[in-house]
This record gives C-alpha cells, sequence and structure tokens, in this order.
C-alpha cells in the first residue's frame, strides 16, 4: 500500500519506517511512503506557505496552492499510467480537528482499499488551519484522531498510517490482529505474564488453570465488562452483552 504524506515537516515520518511493526512491514514490501513539502511548490524567494486570515484573528493560515499543487503531484506519481482503469485514484484524506474521528471499521476499510492498488494521500495541516477553498476542491475525507489539539497533522498522520499497517496481510499475526482491542468491537481483556505473584497482586488462577474453555470464557467476560466501565459506547447490544456475562465464576 502506498501513502503520500504532505507535509512540513518530512522528517518526522523516518520513525515509521525505523521501528517496530511499521518498519518489519516496510522491510517486506507492504507498504511505502513519499512525502511531499508545500514549499517545494512555492514560487517566491521566501518558500511562503501560510498568510493571515481574512477577516483577522491570530496566527496563520496554511495556503491553498502550495498545497493545491503538492496533491496533484502526489496523485500523479501514484497512478501508474499502465495501471488498470479499476485501480482507484489515491484517497485524500486531511487530518483535521473537524473531522470525523478515526475508528477501528474505518482504519479497515482503508487497508481493505489496498487490495484495490488504492493509496492514501495524507494532508498534514499546521498553524491556525488550512484554506478552506483547498480542502473544498482537493480532500475527500477530513479525520480526527481525537478531541484534543496538536501542533499539527503529522503525529495524527503517523497514527493512522500505523493503523493500517498493522491491518494489512502479513504485517502480523492473524490472531494478533483478531484478539487485539476493538477487533471484535470491544477492549481487549486485562493481560497477565510472570512472574504469577507481584507486589502481592497473583494472576487470576484461571489463566493458570490450562482450562482453555474457561480461559477464552474469562477473557470474554472481562473484555465485556472492561468495555461497558471504560468504553460503553463501543457495545452495541448491552442486553446481549448482559446475558453472556460470567463475572462470578473467573476463579
Amino acid at each position: 500500500m502506498r501513502f503520500d504524506a504532505i507535509t512540513l515537516f518530512p522528517q518526522m515520518f523516518e520513525t515509521l519506517s525505523q521501528f517496530g511493526v511499521t518498519r518489519r512491514a516496510h522491510e517486506r514490501g507492504l507498504w511505502q511512503l513519499r512525502t511531499w513539502n508545500p514549499r517545494d511548490f512555492t514560487l517566491d524567494v521566501h518558500r511562503t506557505v501560510d498568510d493571515r486570515p481574512f477577516g483577522g484573528g491570530p496566527g496563520m493560515v496554511l495556503m491553498a496552492e502550495p498545497l493545491a499543487c503538492a496533491v496533484e503531484a502526489a496523485r500523479a506519481d501514484a497512478c501508474d499510467p499502465g495501471a488498470l482503469p479499476s485501480v482507484a485514484p489515491p484517497w485524500v484524506i486531511c487530518l483535521s480537528a473537524a473531522g470525523r474521528p478515526l475508528t477501528d471499521a474505518r482504519v479497515k476499510q482503508l487497508a481493505g482499499e489496498a487490495t484495490r492498488g488504492r493509496g492514501l494521500i495524507l494532508v498534514c495541516g499546521r498553524y491556525e488551519g488550512i484554506d478552506q477553498r483547498f480542502i473544498d476542491a482537493l480532500v475527500d475525507e477530513e479525520v480526527s484522531i481525537g478531541d484534543f489539539v496538536l501542533s499539527g497533522g503529522e503525529i495524527a498522520a503517523m497514527s493512522l498510517i500505523d493503523a493500517v499497517v498493522r491491518q494489512l496481510p502479513g504485517a502480523l499475526k492473524e490472531e494478533s490482529v483478531r484478539d487485539e482491542s476493538f477487533g471484535n468491537g470491544r477492549l481487549d481483556a486485562p493481560q497477565f505474564t510472570r512472574p504469577e505473584s507481584w507486589r502481592g497482586r497473583s494472576v487470576p488462577p484461571v489463566l493458570l488453570s490450562g482450562d482453555h474453555a474457561r480461559i477464552e470464557q474469562w477473557r470474554r467476560d472481562h473484555s465485556l465488562e472492561r468495555t461497558r466501565r471504560v468504553r460503553p459506547d463501543l457495545l452495541q447490544d448491552d442486553a446481549q452483552d448482559n446475558a453472556e456475562m460470567h463475572l462470578p465464576h473467573e476463579a
């Protein structure tokens, strides 16, 4: 899968190919990344990419033209002239606090587009925002990773890339993808490792029993309990979840 990042700080993305799951997936050729700096598409000596907002107000706003030229260059570079007509053009996502929250379901949809050869162009904002005309003309989707403000869209874009790469076939063991949080619409159950007793706290006995059926039931029960307590919004059928829980029989 191909990612293109429109960013004023391309060096920030280097960590994705240097560490962990994304590094290993990159080495196996499961994904690739190219960065595009809007400053490279300016015509003035100062390589200006921002200006004061019309109507007044604090800060600066990213100008439409350098961003548009960067996106158009990325799109032209990503579209293989020999590709089949069925291959969809890259999907342009702007990382924005005004975007719709990124969910596990949406991440899986984006990863699924890789099978059709569709890549992602990720636009990383800075300063007070981006000229709305650019968003209206060239952006397919605005995405937020949470109800908080970052200094720029780079960290959000890197989070999206990491999440999507994890879903690419071959990036992780199938069991790891299936069993992790949100894999079944719920948070993961609590995890434990050695030693069996740590500072007076013991591992739940059921996890030491070797009874795989009871362990699976324990994990399911506690996954439901944790989700209800921490993220009840994830539970779509609370009545069914309640009927399935067996917390009193965890020992």
